[in-house]
């Protein structure tokens, strides 16, 4: 499913956008830049989603340049946005206050604040609680206007499974569907050689390959006569086969690992090719299960939330500090049914636990505690104590393949019901596009 910038803006500009300079910019100058169906999108809410996605792409590494063609297709998703916001409440979809409320603690949580330190950091960048919980809002609103209209009519039947293992078998036996890193050394021959030339090369191509068969490493004679590039042995590096030349395929798929081809011919030269590693798309997969504890509070008429968080961190600077030990914590004030357990939730597959707590413990290292976390259930202090490797049985196989068949539906049903919302739609670009 689509993710919209509001949210993860938000996320990003707490992280350290200063936005209110934008938003007093914009407000000395705004204007229109579309109408959806009559209802404006101004300049001030393209810059600061422009500025938001930015920001955002930046802490990710990937930075962006603020093109013409960016400003479009954030325009573009802004008009798609608020057309599907307006289907949403014209059809009845409603985000109740306790939705909102919780999507606000989730994201006070992930930035490790509780409400009211989350509230002043984003007023103190130009972001009301107002303007925070309306955004909120719509996203609750997209949400449920996606599952209700593209999720719920996606259906994945055994037969569409059945055809999807038989696939994969057949991806098993398929010489291109395999993946190989092949490492080579090139006697290279100008362009539009002379006989003389190829007779040359080919004849220092056979020496090297003698010495090769005679004992001599292959990588030093990488590093010594290659023309081609003598990083890391010469390894091409893993890929599937498809996308090598084919001719290097076919010179190969018959070779076991470690065992040379003959030379292989191609515009730049020779080619000697050493199979250094082959693998099979395999059917029985594996994931990475984790047995973790957790002591949870439950803010209540005599623990607010706020208590509730500074005393789990209170205890956590305890049990770091040796002073007592994180399951005898749990057995004495945890509010959950695993309390007699010193907290010890035993073993778990991914998906097992709600987002909010998920997300935290795949950050942690085996040993290491977290930062209190709010949950849907209350707040959290959590210990990873062991990771292992599973392989999936063929029935869990069976499944992963049925989630995987309606993650690729739903994004393909949700493009077209996409467009079909904003062709709908009137739409008024006022600004050069």
């Amino acid at each position: 499913m689509k993710l919209f910038f509001g949210l993860l803006g938000l996320v990003a500009l707490l992280l350290g956008a200063a936005t209110s300079a934008v938003a007093q910019t914009a407000a000395a100058g705004d204007f229109i830049v579309a109408l959806v169906n009559s209802e404006p999108i101004t300049n001030a809410e393209l810059d600061l989603q422009i500025k938001q996605l930015l920001e955002q792409r930046n802490q990710q590494g990937a930075p962006l340049a603020p093109t013409p063609e960016l400003r479009s297709g954030v325009l573009e998703r802004l008009i798609n946005e608020r057309a599907q916001l307006q289907l949403a409440r014209d059809t009845g979809v409603r985000a109740d206050a306790a939705a909102i409320d919780q999507a606000e603690l989730n994201l006070a949580t992930q930035n490790q604040m509780d409400l009211t330190q989350f509230r002043q950091a984003l007023e103190k960048r130009g972001i009301t609680t107002s303007t925070l919980r309306e955004q909120l809002r719509d996203q609750i609103l997209l949400t449920r206007l996606h599952e209700r209209e593209v999720d719920s009519r996606v259906r994945i039947t055994d037969a569409d499974v059945n055809n999807a293992w038989l696939a994969r078998q057949a991806a098993i036996e398929d010489p291109l569907a395999q993946e190989i890193n092949l490492a080579q050394i090139l006697v290279a021959v100008p362009e539009n050689p002379s006989p003389a030339q190829v007779a040359q090369a080919q004849a220092s191509a056979q020496q090297i390959l003698a010495r090769v068969r005679g004992g001599e490493a292959f990588e030093t004679l990488v590093q010594q006569l290659s023309a081609a590039d003598r990083n890391n042995g010469g390894q091409l590096g893993l890929r599937r086969a498809d996308r090598y030349p084919p001719s290097f395929v076919a010179a190969t798929q018959t070779l076991a690992v470690g065992e040379l081809s003959d030379w292989v011919r191609s515009d730049a030269g020779f080619h000697l090719l050493k199979v250094v590693d082959r693998r099979a798309p395999a059917l029985v997969q594996s994931i990475t299960q984790t047995r973790a504890r957790h002591i949870l509070l439950r803010p209540g008429a005599q623990l607010s939330q706020p208590q509730a968080l500074a005393r789990l961190a209170a205890e956590r600077d305890h049990i770091l500090a040796g002073q007592v030990a994180f399951e005898a914590v749990a057995r004495d004030i945890s509010q959950d049914g695993s309390a007699a357990q010193g907290g010890d939730l035993g073993w778990a597959t991914p998906g097992m636990y709600v987002p909010e707590f998920e997300q935290v413990l795949d950050r942690l290292k085996p040993g290491e505690i977290s930062q209190p976390t709010v949950s849907r259930f209350g707040v959290h202090l959590m210990q990873v104590l062991e990771r292992r490797r599973v392989e999936l049985t063929a029935a869990q196989v069976r499944e992963g393949l049925r989630n995987e068949l309606r993650a690729k539906r739903s994004e393909e049903a949700y493009a077209t019901w996409e467009r079909d919302i904003r062709s709908r739609a009137f739409v008024e670009i006022r600004e050069p596009q």
